[in-house]
């Protein structure tokens, strides 16, 4: 099989826990002259970007993913954190005068956050061409840069590859032509059920649409997901996780999941239960690439949840 280059962010996210409750502190009639500090008892630096989850999880699976992402001159630590897994890192763009992108973001005790986000290398991925790579069969869109997204849909028209579209939270920054682009190009569409229902609004295409070419993966958190087909829709149940810790990530794991059933050749339904197993060992911890399985513990829990996986290269 060829190779699948995964394209959208790298990032590392600082987070930042507020013992208290934002709404104490802000005056919503003095937001004109806003001026806050919050003292945080809890500080933890994370790995993350959506491009660097997918990718991570994928190699978990057994594959060994091609990283096209922009990064910058403090990736080093997370380049080997991801090859120890399997990821090919060496499709990483490294920009030596600027920082990879970072997210900072302040919570509170109520779940409510404040974040800033400095895009540092990502605001070029645009520069990464990926017809220069030999073999690549699949290309993972996932948020980037908006003019990086564009760019990568293009490619992945001109060599010929099936294009899994994942256009998420950069769904409102997107020109209406790129999300044309994405889904006339895709081989397969995810997202949640609010992203499908605004590509809806903004397109007017629906998932019933969408699925006259694509495979339309439509994930609904702890209530599973849908996969839509022209032969119809599969119901795939979600994992049982062992805890809620953490979402954050889950649709990235989902993804990969999907994408590495397909490739190995399982059907559409033992592929989403793929997904949702995959999904469920990352809401089991705290950060995006901090779960770990081995194939064989991944086997095993599949089968608790969804039958017996049946053998073949995974």
């Amino acid at each position: 099989m060829g190779n699948i280059a995964v394209t959208g962010s790298v990032a590392f996210d600082t987070i930042m826990v507020f013992p208290g409750h934002f709404g104490e502190h802000i005056l919503p009639d003095q937001t004109h002259m806003l001026s806050v500090s919050f003292l945080v008892d809890r500080l933890e630096r994370r790995r993350g970007g959506t491009a660097a989850n997918v990718a991570y999880t994928l190699a978990l699976l057994g594959e060994r993913p091609l990283l096209c992402a922009a990064v910058g001159n403090d990736f080093a630590a997370d380049a080997d954190a991801l090859r120890s897994v399997g990821v090919d890192v060496a499709a990483a763009h490294t920009f030596a005068d600027v920082t990879t992108a970072s997210a900072f973001i302040t919570t509170d005790l109520d779940d409510n956050q404040i974040t800033a986000f400095y895009p540092g290398a990502m605001a070029r991925a645009a520069e990464i061409d990926l017809t220069t790579y030999p073999d690549v069969e699949y290309v993972v869109v996932t948020p980037d840069d908006p003019a990086a997204m564009a760019a990568h849909i293009d490619q992945a028209v001109r060599i010929g590859a099936k294009l899994v579209f994942a256009p998420a939270q950069q769904l409102p920054a997107m020109h209406d032509s790129t999300l044309l682009a994405g889904l006339d190009a895709a081989w397969m569409v995810v997202g949640n059920d609010y992203e499908l229902e605004l590509i809806h609004a903004r397109t007017g295409r629906d998932t019933a649409t969408l699925c006259g070419q694509a495979i339309v993966a439509v994930t609904r958190g702890g209530e599973g997901s849908e996969l839509h087909t022209t032969e119809g829709v599969l119901s795939i149940s979600a994992a049982k996780p062992e805890a809620v810790v953490d979402p954050t990530g889950a649709g990235d794991a989902y993804i990969a999941g999907l994408l590495a059933g397909l490739r190995d050749g399982r059907s559409l339904g033992q592929a989403g239960g793929m997904a949702a197993l995959a999904a469920t060992y990352v809401v089991e911890q705290r950060g995006t690439q901090e779960h770990h399985f081995t194939l064989a513990e991944f086997h095993q829990r599949y089968a608790e949840n969804f039958g017996q996986l049946a053998t073949t290269s995974l």
